[in-house]
C-alpha cells in the first residue's frame, strides 16, 4: 500500500527530473522493468534503457519544462494524479502546454512498476 504522503513524494521526484531532465534521477524512480505507457492503448516502453531513451529524446526537442501536479490520490498500490505541464519547443520557440491524467502503480521497494498518462495539448508562440 503507498500511503498519500509517499505518493506526493514520488510525484514530486517524478516532476523534478522531468523538469531538469535527469535522467539518473527520472529512470531511479521505476523498477528494472518497468512499463511506461506514452499513449495508455499502445504498447509501452519497458525497461531503464527505453525510459532513458524517452527522456533523452525529449531533451532535444524541449527546454525549459515546468511540470505540476493539481492533485492526486491513492488507491492501494496505485497513484492518480491531474497534471499540467509547459515547455518550449526546440527551434520554433513554441509553447506547448499539456494537461493530463496519469496513473502509477508502485511496486514493494516504493518505484513504479507500471505508469499510464492521457493529456491534451495547446501551442503557439510567446511573445
Amino acid at each position: 500500500m503507498v500511503d498519500y504522503a509517499t505518493a506526493g513524494d514520488l510525484l514530486e521526484a517524478y516532476g523534478q527530473a522531468w523538469e531538469t531532465f535527469d535522467g539518473d534521477a527520472w529512470v531511479g524512480l521505476f523498477t528494472d522493468d518497468a512499463e511506461y505507457h506514452v499513449d495508455p492503448f499502445g504498447s509501452p516502453l519497458v525497461g531503464h534503457n527505453a525510459l532513458r531513451a524517452y527522456l533523452l529524446d525529449a531533451t532535444a526537442s524541449e527546454r525549459d519544462a515546468e511540470f505540476t501536479i493539481e492533485r492526486h490520490w491513492v488507491s492501494g498500490e496505485t497513484i492518480l494524479a491531474a497534471w499540467h505541464s509547459t515547455a518550449v519547443e526546440g527551434a520554433s520557440a513554441d509553447r506547448t502546454r499539456k494537461s493530463g491524467f496519469l496513473t502509477a502503480e508502485v511496486a514493494a521497494d516504493g518505484r513504479i512498476s507500471r505508469f499510464r498518462q492521457w493529456w491534451m495539448v495547446s501551442s503557439g508562440r510567446d511573445g
